[in-house]
């Protein structure tokens, strides 16, 4: 159960490693498209677990409401390949009453080289009704204490936020 510390820090960009495996691979020993979605959610379910202690079934069972996913925008920059470690960072990048957005991020291990990019937007509702509804002001709290600042989400497009990537990446910044 998550409970938010006024006296806490909390790290807002989230990082993890991971191997990509074999069976998720095509021919080419590429990553498969479809598989990304895998790698991000996994990682950023183990994420907000490990680093906020928000397990993805809290919502459900003290709120009876939970985030629907209603669209993704995903980028293939370069093919993350069979057994390479790389690195995946999560953060929410933007929220309102009832929207999420996490931008999830693949690099090399050593963040040097971009491989993927995806913004993930999620509405919240009611598992009762199936509409969306405002978050609780407990869940607002917590996605103001843990999303990201200086990502202009309502005024930058998906390609220019990859070039910020890419050269935040290239300067050591990211």
């Amino acid at each position: 159960m998550f409970r938010l510390d006024p006296e806490r820090p909390y790290q807002k960009k989230t990082e993890s490693h991971s191997l990509i495996r074999f069976q998720d691979c095509d021919p080419l020993q590429h990553l498969n498209n479809a598989k990304y979605l895998d790698y991000y959610f996994n990682a950023r379910e183990d994420h907000v677990f490990s680093m906020y202690g928000f397990t993805m079934d809290y919502t459900f069972k003290k709120h009876n409401a939970s985030w629907v996913v209603y669209n993704h925008q995903i980028g293939y920059i370069r093919p993350a390949r069979v057994s390479e470690w790389v690195t995946i960072i999560t953060s929410i990048i933007y929220f309102d009453e009832s929207t999420m957005v996490t931008e999830y991020v693949m690099t090399n291990e050593n963040k040097t080289e971009l491989k993927n990019v995806m913004w993930s937007t999620a509405k919240y509702i009611s598992v009762v009704t199936g509409k969306v509804i405002p978050h609780q002001e407990e869940i607002h709290q917590f996605l103001q204490t843990v999303a990201v600042e200086g990502v202009d989400y309502l005024n930058i497009t998906f390609n220019e936020r990859i070039k910020q990537i890419k050269t935040a990446l290239a300067e050591g910044r990211y």
